[in-house]
């Protein structure tokens, strides 16, 4: 959402009433705004370039206020003010109205046929009589600057010229021209140049040089005269000096070049009602002539009021409210759409100003109606549709996995859904058409252009930022990859996939070997061929010739596993042998993933689920078993749950690799849910309180975990779990129990405690393509802090010739952040303009 900063007394003076910064703050949210901060130029600069930047800043109150994106018409003080004016009903909407000049014929802008080939279409208007003061003119400058960047796409659809008419003379000439034929004298600058020489002088400004690329490889360059040949702008880069606006300026010729011609309506309709209020006759606009190519003309701007007709009766339905015709009319009038009753039913005709271009449905208008009614007034009502909330089964999969991966010793990594076509073509010996990679039609930098078709180079480029940890290195990823497929109305559909690499001195294969084999037990799935998995030899350019298998699960082709080829390695900057396995789990759904979430007869769930009544569920409960004693200990004991989590330490069930009824007795068995300190017992408890719907239909126990209670009037720890009636064997066994409990305590205790620690990537952008980078790299290693190592970088191309700094670090949670790693590297002003993570993985 865009940022409209407003002077905090200005803004007051404009409303005519003075706010508390919670009364505006909820004035904002009425009228559907947010009062994102309070601060001051001074605080912004201090807290931007630090204090010595601050000196001579001002202290004046700032409100930073978030707007939708969609209203150009608050992106000013003046339409900001008109809209709360308004809404709080202490002014009438304004009427905008389009007339003729007082004498002599209208402005007239000639566009020629050689602006086709670069921008072709032009807008214009002109501001009579106007008269600025200081914050005013801020204003006026601010609002281009906003619309620049929203609407206008950073000049790229439309871009706006403004200028003062006094000292230029019509008829304006649109028109193209070799950069070399083009000279004159720039905005704030004292000679002439061609546009050639300010193509270079601008590359080095921080403002202008954004721009830059737009017209920049163009055999012709956009360029407006006058009728003595002075130069107005070059669009989209800069005015030219000689009619530039001051305080003094009565009459403004404001212009728009655009490859959008509805775009450059838009913004020329904003730009001409925002400020028109300060003309000597109000909200009335001086119409100009623009002259195409082909002869036809056109006069702007065209303030085009619409008329709308909707029911209050669909309003009163979307809102969830019951208000009477006229009174919705009232409503829609506050937010500038004047609106009234036709008396046709319950008819309602709105009237869409041309400031509001964000209207081009009925349920924009309808929005518009309940947010002028209060969000926090429409009344809560119980939803009429009913449904179940139940896991998505391919994500209760995915997590379950994820889980016993970890037990198995590998560690999860988490990495970008965009790639580059690099990554999953060539540097993994394919070529891009082999892929169905999707692409990115307009990709931000090159290491985005495609959506990712297979998970292992985000593996390996893992591995690659963690050459210097400990070997081995072994990583798993679940995660969805894009497939292009013709069959889906969008082209293309997700696949659920599982992949694992392990990086070492040696290739590693019976490693990932045996993972297989362990997915596969716990996907329930036997080693035969049918019904069961196997793997045979396959040929991939991936893989090493000969050390390559395909994995089929019950006939069906699920994945791949092997030895990376040599030459893959190498393009990802490894330099060991790698073993990786990439396989689909969909198939072991037993169904598609792509499964209906909704009901067509919602009641039939509650047949389905056989939700348990209040009687029901209190009957449940009080037949769980009453001991707790059981093989472990006593579980209302902290020895009995440690026991238990000792146990569980490396396995996901009590049983076997499935849940059965051992795991509910247990279950049962455990008063409460047990602390965060016994955490293998906590994972436990709740994986297997998520089967308590299907408990009866779960498998029965093969062993018996939980001890029948007791009635003897003896204490409940003299229970003897060997059956023997001999006290004194009893007191001896308790005794050896005692013992070997202390020896295991007094030995994990001289094991070191843990430390937690994350592999960092940081991409570090520099100030400007001529930064020294060998410099800013050097500054970054500079940043030292107990708990931090630096590891190895890249310089990465952004685009345009800059590149980025890329680089690895180790860091110890406890004692080092991203938020104080990236305040410290910021801190080199003059060399970064910008820290970002791009990947953080625990060890």
């Amino acid at each position: 959402m865009p940022t409209v900063g407003v002077k905090r007394d200005l803004l007051f003076k404009a409303l005519g009433k003075t706010y508390t910064d919670e009364e505006f703050d909820e004035l904002c949210f009425e009228f559907g705004l947010e009062l994102d901060e309070i601060t001051s130029e001074r605080e912004i600069i201090s807290r931007e370039q630090g204090d010595s930047k601050a000196s001579g800043a001002s202290d004046v109150i700032l409100y930073k206020i978030d707007v939708p994106a969609n209203r150009y018409d608050l992106l000013c003080l003046e339409g900001l003010v008109r809209g709360l004016q308004v809404f709080k009903n202490k002014l009438e909407a304004p009427r905008y109205r389009r007339v003729s000049p007082v004498s002599g014929e209208p402005q007239k802008l000639f566009i020629t046929k050689e602006t086709a080939a670069v921008r072709p279409h032009a807008v214009a208007a002109v501001l009579r009589n106007i008269t600025f003061t200081q914050e005013r003119y801020d204003s006026f400058i601010e609002l281009q600057d906003k619309l620049h960047q929203n609407i206008c796409r950073k000049r790229s659809l439309v871009a706006i010229g403004t200028h003062d008419l006094d000292t230029i003379s019509g008829p304006f000439t649109y028109t193209a021209k070799p950069p070399g034929d083009i000279r004159f004298k720039p905005l704030n600058q004292t000679k002439e140049y061609t546009a050639t020489q300010l193509m270079s002088l601008y590359k080095t400004d921080s403002h202008l040089k954004h721009y830059l690329h737009i017209i920049e490889d163009e055999p012709v360059y956009p360029i407006i005269y006058d009728s003595n040949g002075i130069v107005l702008s070059m669009p989209p880069i800069i005015n030219g000096n000689h009619s530039k606006i001051t305080l003094k300026t009565k009459n403004v010729f404001v212009e728009c070049t655009a490859t959008d011609l509805t775009k450059a309506k838009i913004v020329l309709d904003m730009m001409v009602t925002m400020f028109s209020e300060y003309c000597s006759q109000p909200f009335t606009v001086e119409e100009a002539e623009v002259v195409y190519p082909d002869g036809k003309t056109c006069k702007y701007p065209e303030l085009a009021y619409r008329k709308e007709k909707l029911s209050s009766e669909f309003i009163n339905r979307k809102v969830g409210i019951n208000e009477s015709t006229e009174k919705i009319a009232e409503l829609l009038t506050k937010m500038c759409l004047r609106s009234q009753a036709t008396g046709v039913g319950d008819e309602i005709e709105v009237e869409i100003p041309p400031t509001r271009s964000d209207v081009i449905h009925a349920c924009d208008i309808m929005e518009d109606a309940a947010m002028a009614y209060g969000f926090n007034n429409v009344p809560q009502t119980t939803p009429r549709t009913y449904t179940v909330a139940n896991q998505f089964p391919l994500n209760k999969l995915t997590e379950l996995l994820r889980q016993d991966l970890a037990a198995a010793g590998f560690t999860e990594a988490l990495n970008f859904a965009l790639c580059s076509e690099e990554d999953v073509a060539d540097k993994l010996g394919k070529k891009i058409s082999e892929t169905r990679a999707v692409h990115i039609s307009n990709p931000k930098t090159a290491e985005f252009q495609v959506a990712r078709t297979t998970l292992l180079p985000g593996l390996l480029k893992t591995i690659a930022s963690n050459r210097k940890m400990p070997l081995p290195l072994k990583l798993f990823e679940i995660s969805d990859v894009v497939l292009k497929d013709e069959t889906k109305d969008v082209g293309a559909r997700n696949s659920r996939r599982f992949c694992a690499v392990y990086y070492n001195k040696s290739p590693g294969f019976e490693v990932i070997h045996g993972l297989l084999d362990r997915t596969m037990e716990l996907l329930e799935v036997k080693s035969a061929r049918g019904d069961g998995y196997h793997i045979q030899a396959a040929e991939d350019s991936t893989f090493f010739p000969g050390r390559c298998a395909e994995i089929f699960a019950r006939g069906k082709s699920v994945g791949r596993l092997g030895v990376l080829h040599p030459d893959v390695i190498n393009r990802f900057e490894l330099t060991m042998p790698c073993s990786a396995l990439e396989m689909d789990i969909e198939p072991f759904l037993g169904h598609t993933a792509e499964t209906t979430l909704t009901h067509d007869v919602p009641m039939q769930e509650v047949i389905k689920h056989k939700f348990p009544t209040q009687d029901e569920s209190s009957q449940a409960l009080s037949s769980r078993p009453t001991s707790t004693k059981t093989a472990f200990g006593d579980m209302r004991t902290a020895a009995g749950l440690k026991s238990l989590n000792d146990f569980l330490a490396d396995k996901s069930y009590i049983e076997g690799f499935a849940a059965s009824q051992a795991d509910m007795a247990m279950f049962d068995a455990i008063p409460s849910a047990p602390c965060s300190t016994f955490c293998h017992l906590m994972r436990w408890y709740n994986h297997i309180k998520s089967f308590q719907r299907e408990r009866a239909s779960l498998p029965s126990a093969k062993s018996q975990f939980v001890l029948p209670a007791t009635t003897n009037d003896a204490s409940d720890d003299d229970i003897d779990l060997f059956g023997s009636d001999d006290e004194a064997e009893s007191a001896e066994a308790d005794r050896i129990k005692e013992q070997r409990l202390a020896e295991y305590a007094a030995k994990k205790s001289k094991k070191p405690a843990l430390v937690a620690k994350s592999s960092i990537l940081l991409d570090v952008k520099p100030w400007d393509d001529e930064t020294n980078m060998a410099e800013l790299e050097q500054r970054v290693r500079s940043v030292s802090m107990d708990g931090l190592l630096w590891g190895q970088s890249k310089l990465v191309p952004v685009g345009y010739g800059i590149k980025k700094l890329q680089i690895g670090c180790v860091v110890e949670d406890e004692k080092v952040g991203t938020d104080l790693l990236e305040e410290a590297i910021t801190a080199f002003e003059d060399y970064v303009q910008s820290v970002d993570v791009a990947a953080f993985n625990k060890i």
